[in-house]
């Protein structure tokens, strides 16, 4: 572990007394039951006799190790259940926040999929029923509350937050429409704002915004904990969204915002209308975007395909892939000296129905940030099937944002691993059902010579021609947001710039250590992920201070 996760780790139950004053009055219930203040069965001896707690907690004395060691122990028996593995989580993060960050850090690599994709995924879908009546995960806000919103937020129980994570759930990873169901995206995510970035645990604030679901399971489920109703027009969504950040501005001016997991329209829309008048980013788009640009410059790199000379085909071009095919741009500007015509040139995004064209018969229907990729080269060419666009574009990069499982079929791989020495195949979909295809199958159909980073993450298997074990990377947008908020949080910014996100982008190639080089990797390790997110913050800082 590093020294800032020691650090952190050591530090977080002084903090948390420094931040909250503890004194002797106050009763073993806040004691127990505080999760900044918890320690359950850490309580020595004399703690428990002046706080009046002998006899409330078990009569073993443990420090926290032997916490953490308790609590692995149990997950491991739920190695089976990944949904009971992340209720008994959650059940934990309820109870003590020192606890439950000192079992995700020191077991980064098995708890974030448990807290965050693909499990929480599992978890929204169950939210519903899985919720313990009385718990508050968040903030639900709800559109009967939009003209007294600032009574609402007057609510929250919680310090004044410094990052808050809000979604309408219209579009929770591959899953579709969970609508208030979706709460979990936050509450995972700020975990790893916390854990990842550094924020301070009572400083965060999830949100989920109870806007109705088009989901018919949702809408007939007895259980369904959210207000049974259609989705509003666009007007009502932007007009209540605007209420929103107004109250939460005013009553937390320095609070940035994290939007996630609204439908496609909407994510452009919002950040489109919100992001010059607040400080507010949307991971969907440009931090998806800013982790694969990462990947896609160190799979350049390796490629030995001059940098002109790509072609990057796009499976999925909703809000994520335009987002991504944006961000890669850029690069294309900056370091090929090309110009916007010609770095959009690079890019093909497909859709459901196929190639997108200027010409084809559904492109007067095209959602405007469809219409930033479509293609006008083609002569009326219409491609309709992923198979058609390899065999005619002969690209060198196949990036998946589909949420298609299995898009990327034996054939499509086994064809671009023809067409180039090293191709670059990223199927980016989460959860696990939904990714484009496997590190395995990628690595067979090529004969392994992929350059290959997933969403998901998949496990090591033997190269098929050398027999040495070879590792896949992930482009998990962990490597980006914490560091990206929390850099734009100690600049005291007031806007999350275009050069802010690819300064963390770039930043990111660049934290490659040479054992990762060695062992072809396009993302560092994510048990270093302390160590790189605060490379990342202090050049977003940097960044920030220029600007």
């Amino acid at each position: 572990m590093t020294n800032s996760g020691s650090q952190l780790l050591n530090g977080l139950w002084e903090t948390a007394k420094k931040t909250i004053s503890l004194t002797k009055s106050e009763g073993a219930e806040v004691l127990l039951h505080d999760r900044a203040r918890a320690k359950g069965t850490g309580f020595d001896v004399d703690s428990r006799r002046s706080r009046h707690l002998v006899g409330l907690v078990p009569p073993a004395v443990e420090t926290l190790d032997k916490q953490v060691a308790r609590c692995m122990a149990r997950i491991d028996s739920l190695a089976q259940n990944p949904l009971e593995q992340y209720m008994y989580l959650d059940r934990i993060k309820s109870e003590d926040d020192a606890l439950f960050y000192r079992v995700v850090m020191e077991n980064l690599k098995k708890i974030v999929s448990i807290i965050y994709t693909p499990t929480v995924g599992l978890a929204c879908q169950e939210f519903s029923h899985i919720y313990t009546p009385g718990s508050t995960p968040g903030l639900f806000l709800s559109l009967s509350h939009k003209n007294n919103l600032d009574e609402v937020l007057a609510n929250w129980p919680g310090l004044d937050p410094d990052i808050c994570v809000m979604t309408d759930g219209s579009r929770i990873l591959g899953l579709g429409d969970l609508g208030i169901n979706g709460m979990g995206i936050p509450v995972g995510k700020l975990s790893l704002y916390v854990a990842a970035g550094g924020f301070h645990p009572t400083r965060t604030l999830p949100i989920a915004l109870d806007l109705g679901t088009s989901t018919k399971k949702h809408l007939d489920d007895p259980f369904y904990l959210g207000t049974k109703m259609a989705r509003p027009s666009d007007e009502v969504f932007y007009d209540f969204i605007e209420h929103v950040m107004i109250a939460l501005k005013k009553r937390w001016p320095a609070l940035l915002v994290q939007f996630e997991d609204f439908s496609s329209e909407h994510a452009f829309g919002t950040l489109e209308k919100l992001r010059d008048r607040y400080f507010t980013f949307n991971d969907d788009i440009q931090g998806t975007g800013a982790v694969i640009l990462s990947g896609v410059i160190n799979a350049i790199k390796l490629s030995g395909v001059p940098l002109r000379d790509h072609k990057i085909l796009f499976v999925g071009a909703g809000s994520a892939g335009v987002g991504v095919a944006s961000q890669i741009m850029q690069y294309f500007i900056r370091e090929g000296k090309m110009s916007h015509d010609e770095a959009k040139a690079v890019f093909y995004l497909t859709d459901s129905k196929g190639l997108l064209t200027s010409d084809r018969k559904d492109a007067s229907h095209y959602p405007h940030h469809k219409t930033l990729f479509m293609r006008s080269d083609l002569g009326g060419k219409q491609i309709t099937t992923l198979e058609e666009a390899v065999e005619h574009i002969r690209p060198t990069a196949l990036i998946g944002l589909s949420a298609v499982g299995g898009a990327f079929s034996k054939e499509v791989l086994h064809k671009i691993g023809k067409i180039n020495a090293k191709p670059i195949v990223f199927p980016l979909s989460n959860p696990l059902e939904n990714a484009e295809c496997t590190f395995a199958e990628a690595v067979h159909a090529t004969n392994g010579t992929v350059l290959f980073a997933s969403g998901t993450a998949f496990p090591e298997i033997a190269h098929p021609v050398t027999g040495k074990i070879i590792e896949p990377g992930q482009g998990n947008n962990m490597y980006i947001f914490p560091a990206l908020g929390f850099g734009s949080v100690l600049a005291k910014a007031t806007k999350v710039t275009d050069d802010m996100i690819y300064r963390a982008s770039v930043s990111l190639a660049n934290q490659l250590n040479e054992d990762e080089v060695a062992a072809g990797l396009l993302y560092p390790r994510v048990t270093r992920i302390r160590e790189i997110s605060a490379n990342l913050a202090r050049d977003v800082i940097l960044q920030a201070l220029t600007e």
